[in-house]
C-alpha cells in the first residue's frame, strides 16, 4: 500500500559544494536549513537582520547588504526601555542606543562583504502579509511587541512582490555575477492569520517565486512547503503548536534537500562529518576509561585526515575539541 504522494524534485544543475559560500535569508525555517549546513561545515552566513518573514523586508535587507547601508540613530526607536530597528529582529535590540547600532552595523558590514563573494543565496519566504506603521507609512520587518493599533496589516499582491524581488535580484546579480539563488516557501503555518488567509498568503508566495524561476536561469526552487504539506501531510509531523514542523519533518526535508543540492561525493563527505559531530556531542558514562580515550583518538585522527584531504574545510573547532578531551582524559 502506498502511504505518501510522489513528488519530483529535479537536482540542481550546479550542486552546492563545501567550498561555496552560502548566504541564507528569511523565515525561521531558514534557520533549520542553516543549522544543518553549519553542522556539516558549510560556509554559511545566516539572517544578518535576524528572522524575516515577508517579501518586502527580505528585499529591503538584501538591497541594504548590496549597497553597504549603515544605520544611524534616526533609524532606531525606543520602546519598553530598549532601542529597536524596524528592519531587524529583537536580538539586535539593546537598552543602549550605541550598542544597538554597533550590533546592527557590524552585521551589515559582514553581510555586505559576504554577499559580494557568495556562491549561493537561499531565500525562505514565510508570508505575504506586511505590517505598516500608520504614522510613517513605513513597512516593518518586526513589530517588537508594539501596540497593535500602531499598524495596518495588508496582503501584498503578487504583482508587487514580483516587482520587488525582480529589482532586488537584478541588483544582486549586478553586484555578484556568480551568485545563484534557491527559493523555498516555509512550511510553518501562520495560524494567527487564520487557515484561509494563511493559504492565500502562501499561494501568493508560490506564484511569485515560480514567476522568477521561469524568468532567470540562475534561480531554482526547492519544495520544502510541498514536502511537508503534501507528502508528509499529517499533524504528527508538527510541533504541539500545530504550526511548526517538528524534528522528524525537518529531518525529512533536509534529506530531500541533500538529494536536491549535493553530489554523491558531497553526501559521502557529509556522512563522515555527521559522524564526527555525533561523536562531539556524545556524553560517555566513563569519560576516564581507556576505551573512551581510544574513541577520542580515533575521532581526532579522522578529523585531521579529513582536514588534510579537504584543505578548504575548517575543522579546527572539532580538532580543538577532541584534542582537549584527550588532554583531560
Amino acid at each position: 500500500m502506498k502511504w505518501m504522494s510522489d513528488i519530483t524534485i529535479h537536482p540542481l544543475p550546479m550542486p552546492i559544494q563545501h567550498l561555496h559560500k552560502v548566504l541564507m535569508v528569511g523565515s525561521c525555517f531558514t534557520e533549520h536549513i542553516s543549522k544543518s549546513l553549519r553542522e556539516l561545515i558549510f560556509n554559511v552566513l545566516e539572517n544578518p537582520n535576524g528572522i524575516i518573514f515577508e517579501t518586502k523586508s527580505v528585499c529591503r535587507s538584501l538591497v541594504s547588504y548590496v549597497q553597504d547601508r549603515r544605520y544611524t540613530p534616526a533609524d532606531l526607536f525606543q520602546l519598553n526601555e530598549l532601542y529597536h530597528s524596524w528592519d531587524h529582529h529583537g536580538r539586535f535590540s539593546h537598552p543602549d542606543e550605541a550598542a544597538c547600532l554597533q550590533q546592527i552595523n557590524e552585521s551589515q558590514e559582514r553581510a555586505h562583504a559576504f554577499v559580494l563573494e557568495a556562491d549561493w543565496l537561499i531565500i525562505t519566504l514565510g508570508s505575504s502579509f506586511v505590517y505598516r506603521l500608520y504614522e510613517t507609512r513605513a513597512d516593518v520587518a518586526n513589530c517588537h511587541k508594539a501596540p497593535g493599533q500602531w499598524f495596518e496589516k495588508y496582503l501584498v499582491p503578487i504583482e508587487e512582490q514580483v516587482a520587488l524581488l525582480d529589482n532586488c535580484i537584478h541588483q544582486l546579480f549586478h553586484a555578484n555575477t556568480k551568485l545563484k539563488i534557491i527559493f523555498t516557501i516555509s512550511p510553518v503555518r501562520h495560524l494567527r492569520d487564520g487557515v484561509v488567509d494563511n493559504n492565500r498568503s502562501k499561494a501568493r508566495l508560490i506564484e511569485t517565486v515560480h514567476h522568477l524561476v521561469q524568468k532567470f536561469d540562475r534561480i531554482f526552487y526547492f519544495p520544502a512547503y510541498e514536502l511537508v504539506m503534501d507528502v508528509l501531510r499529517d499533524y504528527r509531523f508538527y510541533d504541539v503548536d500545530l504550526a511548526h514542523p517538528n524534528y522528524a519533518a525537518t529531518q525529512f526535508v533536509m534529506e530531500k534537500f541533500s538529494d536536491f543540492a549535493f553530489t554523491d561525493d558531497t553526501r559521502a563527505l557529509n556522512q563522515e562529518l555527521r559522524q564526527l559531530q555525533l561523536a562531539r556531542n556524545h556524553r560517555p558514562f566513563h569519560a576516564a576509561s581507556q576505551q573512551h580515550l581510544k574513541f577520542l583518538e580515533a575521532k581526532l585522527a579522522k578529523t585531521r585526515e579529513l582536514a588534510q584531504r579537504y584543505g578548504y574545510l575548517d575543522l579546527s573547532e572539532l580538532e580543538v575539541y577532541f584534542s582537549s578531551q584527550i588532554a583531560h582524559n
